[in-house]
């Protein structure tokens, strides 16, 4: 039977029970559901693809802790169906990245590279920031790992949009920004296996 703990947990599964983390878990809801809105909006700007994946990238995550929240103290049988939820979800995340990023790429217009590479380097501050707060919480159950690769693969995605960015503005055109959207589905594929196997284990 899995015990329970709170911020030390040693060899105990860490379940989010403690007060510190739902803290800061309503605080990194709070910043990646503002660089949704914020990327969202530079994305559509920039005709940037990369950006427009990564937005989406932040509203799963904003959708993810806010779930964490609401099982957190459940049965670990609850628990883990919302974390096999997640999971898939982003396994479809991924899937419409990749048929958008395809779609994309027989549209012609290249993205705006100043305005990837300054959204980019701002969403990399914050989930920098999100990254340092969720550190110590990095392992634990199904639920308390998908709020860490989540957050993970933000601070990835927001260096590969500014590489994009600069890739764009080197190259003067659209490819550079079309590879960073596949890897962002790349990585939501990824973290979609892991968070959907470890859910399955646990059931």
């Amino acid at each position: 039977m899995v015990k329970k703990c709170g911020d030390s947990c040693g060899d105990i599964t860490f379940e989010g029970l403690s007060v510190t983390y739902k803290k800061i878990l309503w605080t990194v809801a709070s910043i990646n559901f503002t660089m949704f809105l914020v990327e969202s909006v530079a994305g559509f700007l920039a005709d940037s693809t990369a950006l427009k994946a990564d937005a989406l990238d932040f509203f799963g995550d904003a959708a993810t802790y806010a779930a964490t929240l609401l099982v957190i103290g459940k049965p670990l049988k609850t628990r883990s169906l919302i974390a096999l939820f997640k999971g898939l979800s982003l396994g479809a995340m991924a899937i419409f990245v990749l048929g958008f990023t395809l779609y994309r790429m027989f549209i012609t217009g290249d993205p705006e590279p100043f305005t990837m590479g300054a959204i980019g380097l701002m969403a990399l501050v914050a989930n920098t920031a999100s990254v340092l707060l969720l550190m110590k919480y990095r392992d634990g159950d199904s639920n308390v790992r998908s709020v860490w690769l989540c957050s993970r693969n933000d601070a990835i995605g927001n260096v590969a949009v500014i590489l994009a960015g600069a890739g764009v503005f080197a190259s003067g055109t659209v490819w550079p920004d079309i590879i960073v959207a596949f890897v962002i589905a790349g990585l939501f594929m990824h973290s979609s296996i892991q968070i959907t196997r470890q859910a399955l284990s646990e059931r």
